[in-house]
């Protein structure tokens, strides 16, 4: 089953038009977008004045902004972008995407940028706390033309519209060439602004490189259509549990059970009973009492495993304290596809029985997925669209 779309979306008349003469041909989008939006920066020196008690030190003649990110990469750049608009760091109309010319002819550099306040010191300050909280990882700043923001704003939004007008690319019918790159940067940017990487935290996880989200993509696209589920919601549960990240979590949780199996971490004895920790495992936070349950579920499954690439194949000899991350997102798919199943392909309930068990699904936890999965869909459909339209190159690629 998968997400609804939305039904209608408000697009100008003729930009409509323009979209849909697009895509006749991959040379009439690659002459019709923008390619270049020069920022002219202007270097004649202004001095210092006093506003009320406070010296101000402007450093733009019309517009001040400051440049907050950089990326060769697309869809990196319109996840960025979005996030920091969905966290409002400044109000959504002080936000700008723009892109411009890279190194070759063949790519293009994407930036985001800050209108800030016209002041040196003010804006400097501002930005450094920005930095601080980790909602950017640098700044430059630029003074801009009027005409600059104009082409700003236009340039932003019609990056907005190409991810959003309706398109008859659907997530189950995507090519992997296409999807796989799209994909790969949806789950490092998800790791990237997990919020305990965006704060700091000194319980931290590592986010991912681009070389670890394209191995996980890879392996999430095959467990996926090994057990024909619902990406955007396979992908959801991903986000959900631990933004694709992996690490242990729930350390301290624990169960009684009346006797001790193979592997389990006895922490008590009691009265014809014993206390394990069930801490949660890797990128699928599977507790150690479902991971192995879900090996029961492997040894009972009659599909072809050789179907799967050897590194995501369960082990027929089952050892609890050593199972490879790989194979994680395999038995996170059966137990899936086995919820599904069991609730007569009820997504909703499936999911949220993931979290909460099949006697008492969660919905809020369900109702969080849905969410991502939305959000997936959107973007992963959009982005080999979008590429089209700029007349550039796929996200790049990573050797295994």
């Amino acid at each position: 089953m998968s997400a609804k779309q939305p039904s209608s979306y408000h697009l100008h008349p003729l930009t409509a038009v323009f979209l849909t003469a697009l895509t006749l041909s991959a040379w009439t989008a690659y002459r019709v977008w923008p390619r270049h939006m020069p920022l002219r920066a202007h270097h004649r020196h202004l001095g210092p004045r006093l506003e009320g008690r406070r010296i101000v030190i402007p450093f733009a003649s019309e517009v001040a902004c400051a440049e907050v990110a950089s990326f060769d990469d697309q869809l990196e750049a319109f996840l960025r972008f979005e996030y920091l608009r969905g966290r409002d760091l400044e109000g959504d109309q002080r936000i700008f995407l723009t892109a411009g010319e890279g190194r070759d002819a063949r790519h293009a550099t994407y930036k985001i940028y800050l209108l800030v306040e016209n002041d040196r010191l003010t804006a400097t300050s501002h930005l450094n706390r920005l930095r601080a909280q980790g909602r950017i990882s640098h700044y430059e700043l630029t003074a801009w033309t009027k005409h600059d923001l104009s082409q700003a704003q236009q340039r932003s939004h019609l990056f907005e519209e190409v991810y959003n007008v309706p398109t008859d690319r659907k997530l189950e019918t995507l090519p992997t060439f296409q999807l796989l790159p799209a994909l790969a940067d949806f789950l490092e940017f998800k790791s990237q602004t997990d919020w305990r990487v965006v704060g700091h935290s000194s319980a931290a996880p590592q986010p991912l490189t681009h070389r670890q989200a394209w191995r996980l993509a890879s392996d999430i696209l095959e467990v996926a259509h090994f057990y024909d589920l619902p990406l955007d919601y396979f992908l959801g549960v991903g986000a959900m549990e631990n933004n694709y990240m992996n690490v242990d979590g729930d350390l301290a949780h624990t169960v009684w059970k009346k006797r001790a199996d193979p592997g389990d971490i006895v922490l008590e004895r009691g009265h014809k009973r014993v206390l394990v920790s069930d801490y949660s495992i890797g990128t699928w936070q599977i507790s150690r009492e479902t991971l192995r349950a879900a090996h029961q579920l492997y040894l009972k499954d009659k599909r072809q495993y050789g179907h799967l690439p050897a590194r995501l194949r369960p082990r027929r000899e089952f050892d609890l304290n050593n199972v490879d991350s790989e194979v994680l997102t395999t038995y996170a798919g059966l137990i899936v596809r086995d919820l599904l199943d069991r609730f007569g392909g009820d997504v909703d309930q499936a999911i949220g029985a993931y979290n909460g068990g099949a006697g008492k699904p969660n919905p809020a936890y369900a109702a969080g997925v849905k969410n991502v999965a939305l959000y997936a869909r959107r973007v992963l459909e959009h982005a080999p669209l979008a590429a089209q339209y700029e007349g550039v190159h796929s996200p790049r690629s990573a050797v295994l």
